[in-house]
């Protein structure tokens, strides 16, 4: 815990969780306004593209090379220095833990060269306040987090207060878009690529299996879908299958995540009876069209004010980060020196220890 903080936090935040170095500066108001004073994110899908996917240890050694460059034009482009900061905020997991590393001790260099609060930010809890970096969104609301790691149900009550509905019992949607993606021969990234490929595609053309239907709650489950749609690739041989394909796919994600969304706001309305209903989608996922359309669509019809971060936003960035530290320091909040990088971090610990979603022994989503 820190002394109580000054009313106005501006934050530095830092982002390396996966393969985007990024850095931000945010300033949160005494009266909860905030300005991304600036954003900057330096990508590494070139360096990534020949392998299909993200290579850890290429992804740690750039966000090396680059992470000091990265926060310094994020305070050139916000016309500030080190001195006008009033927190820095660090990823510090869930992701490939040798890049959260990079960014985490580079925070730390700078909050103990400048004596400054360190926060030690989950990735996730980013995610969770995107939104509210171009809206004013108040708190509690249902969201839903999809990604290339991450496919969850949360109720969030406040900063550092959320509870999970349900999560993936395997992979992600955003891992599903990639791999499927992979497979029928498209660039990385995947995710759009694909949607590209599925724009004029038929999908009822092809039949793709429907996971959990026996269950009622709120779990994901997309590997079957991705073995269905990687064995049914082989033989998509024309343009037309392969645009029927992609669509078929794109509708299959957007279905289990609009079903379970539905689930989800009609327990989460009987707890918040007489609120304010409010359904946040956030994560990269939240970018596909097809996606966003099934999931504003199952919120008009649950009652729910629908709301998304914009597309800038979406993806893995560093404002996220800083919102959410700026708002941890803003409750009197603070991490010491010592925080550790964490490759798994749930954001609901107590439902994570109560009932995992992964067994001991097996990797999976990295939530």
């Amino acid at each position: 815990m820190t002394t109580l903080p000054p009313a106005t936090q501006t934050v530095l935040g830092l982002e390396t969780s996966c393969d985007e170095t990024a850095a931000a500066v945010v300033r949160r108001h005494a009266d909860g306004r905030v300005e991304v004073l600036s954003s900057v994110v330096g990508s590494q899908i070139a360096a990534h593209a020949p392998f299909g996917g993200v290579v850890p240890e290429i992804a740690a050694r750039a966000h090396v090379e680059s992470i000091q460059a990265i926060a310094e034009a994020a305070l050139r482009e916000a016309d500030l220095g080190y001195g006008d900061l009033t927190g820095v905020a660090a990823t510090a997991g869930p992701g490939l833990v040798g890049g959260v590393m990079v960014g985490l001790s580079f925070g730390k260099a700078v909050a103990l060269a400048r004596g400054l609060p360190l926060v030690a930010v989950n990735h996730l809890e980013g995610h969770a306040v995107s939104a509210r970096l171009a809206a004013d969104l108040p708190y509690p609301f249902l969201l839903l987090l999809v990604s290339g790691g991450h496919c969850q149900l949360l109720s969030v009550e406040g900063i550092g207060a959320c509870r999970r509905l349900g999560s993936t019992i395997d992979d992600a949607a955003g891992e599903a878009f990639d791999k499927i993606a992979k497979a029928l021969g498209l660039p990385y990234p995947g995710g759009p690529a694909l949607e590209r490929l599925a724009e004029g595609g038929d999908p009822a053309a092809y039949e793709l299996p429907r996971m959990l239907l026996g269950r009622k709650d709120c779990d994901f489950s997309f590997s079957g879908l991705k073995t269905a749609a990687a064995r049914l690739a082989e033989g998509a041989t024309t343009p037309a299958q392969r645009r029927d394909l992609a669509a078929a796919v794109q509708a299959a994600i957007a279905g289990q995540l609009a079903e379970r969304s539905d689930r989800a706001m009609k327990l989460y309305a009987a707890e918040h009876a007489g609120s304010g209903l409010r359904f946040v989608v956030a994560g990269g996922v939240a970018a596909n069209g097809t996606v966003r359309a099934r999931l504003q669509a199952a919120a008009a019809a649950n009652g729910f004010a629908f709301a998304a971060p914009p597309l800038a936003y979406c993806t893995d960035n560093a404002a996220m980060i800083a919102l959410a530290g700026a708002e941890r320091l803003a409750a009197g909040l603070s991490d010491p020196l010592d925080a550790v990088a964490r490759p798994r971090w749930p954001l609901d610990e107590v439902a994570a220890a109560a009932a995992p979603t992964h067994k001991a022994g097996r990797k999976g989503a990295k939530a």
